[in-house]
């Protein structure tokens, strides 16, 4: 069994930027079966980054622990559904 510990976020509503908990974490562009391949996206020190694929803007935001804002931005690989 696999453990999922880091965070996969998407962009699905469109939102100009999502605030994220996590400077590490995975982008998956939108929902599947619309998503881009999965990349993982290193901040490092900077507080900022946009992803290559969707150009979603990441923003860090500690307070989130780990999450992100809007929270339905969150995206669980091991619940997502297979498309039929």
């Amino acid at each position: 069994m696999t453990v999922h510990i880091t965070p996969h976020f998407h962009n699905q509503p469109g939102v100009p930027q999502v605030r994220v908990g996590a400077r590490e974490f995975m982008c998956v562009g939108a929902l599947p079966p619309f998503d881009h391949p999965h990349i993982f996206i290193d901040m490092g020190a900077e507080d900022e980054a946009i992803c290559p694929y969707c150009s979603t803007h990441y923003l860090y935001d500690h307070t989130l622990h780990g999450g992100c804002a809007p929270a339905e931005c969150a995206f669980n690989p091991e619940t997502a559904s297979e498309p039929a």
